[in-house]
């Protein structure tokens, strides 16, 4: 009986026009499948009817079923749930192109609620990075309290475009010293190596490194140089014994 009841009951209402079907009322727009209907911009469905949307000044409709059925348009923000205000952009600056918010004009940047100038100090340029001074020094100088500076590099040294250290490295044949760049010493029967560790040079092929220069390598009978070029091994099947290649047993 209570199933009945209910039968009854959503018969004599109308229910089936909350959700968009039935006579279509006025300010509706007929759907072209399936029947039932929507209501058209501006409206929303209110029972049987499409009721008229309250929209502020600045602000545009939606189509939403969801929320105040209305957005602020570019350039204003919604205040209280009722009206749009403009979006207070300070001097030396513009709207960001979503419309949401500003950002300061280059050569500003943001401090709170305005845009203070970048000091830009000589031999110097603006960058886009927010955090930081705003700007980086031209080649051939260097940041120190504020300005910058020239950046003295020694004979046989160039610029480098790193922020780190110096600024400047050794031409390949010199090395960094407290007093610039000093040549590298390469011994006899050895070629620069600026990979090879503290010397800067490496031993030919068959020499191998002593003190501070390269000896001749004495292969032991069944044996070979190995793939450095700078020791030896025993030939396969034989092992070292005293400073010599026997045959393994």
């Amino acid at each position: 009986m209570a199933a009945v009841a209910c039968v009854v009951a959503c018969m004599a209402f109308p229910a089936a026009a909350r959700d968009g079907t039935g006579p279509v009322p006025e300010n509706a727009v007929p759907l072209g499948y399936g029947g039932g209907w929507n209501c058209a911009l501006g409206y929303r469905v209110d029972g049987a009817r499409c009721a008229a949307l309250e929209i502020p000044e600045n602000a545009y409709a939606t189509g939403r079923s969801y929320g105040p059925g209305w957005a602020c348009r570019r350039g204003f923000q919604e205040a209280d749930g009722e009206s749009c205000v403009p979006i207070p952009v300070p001097d030396n600056a513009f709207l960001e192109s979503a419309g949401f918010g500003w950002q300061c004009k280059r050569g500003f940047r943001r401090d709170r609620d305005t845009c203070t100038r970048i000091d830009l100090p000589s031999n110097a340029y603006l960058t886009d990075a927010l955090a930081g001074p705003g700007w980086a020094c031209d080649r051939g100088f260097a940041a120190a309290a504020g300005e910058c500076v020239p950046i003295e590099v020694p004979q046989n040294g160039y610029l480098t475009n790193s922020d780190r250290g110096s600024g400047w490295a050794c031409e390949r044949g010199f090395f960094a010293t407290d007093r610039g760049c000093e040549a590298i010493d390469v011994p006899e029967n050895a070629f620069l190596d600026m990979d090879s560790r503290g010397t800067g040079w490496r031993c030919e092929r068959g020499y191998a490194v002593s003190h501070e220069s390269c000896v001749a390598i004495q292969l032991p009978a069944n044996a070979h140089l190995d793939r450095t070029g700078n020791a030896w091994r025993c030939d396969r099947s034989f092992q070292l014994s005293d400073g010599a290649c026997v045959l393994g047993r």
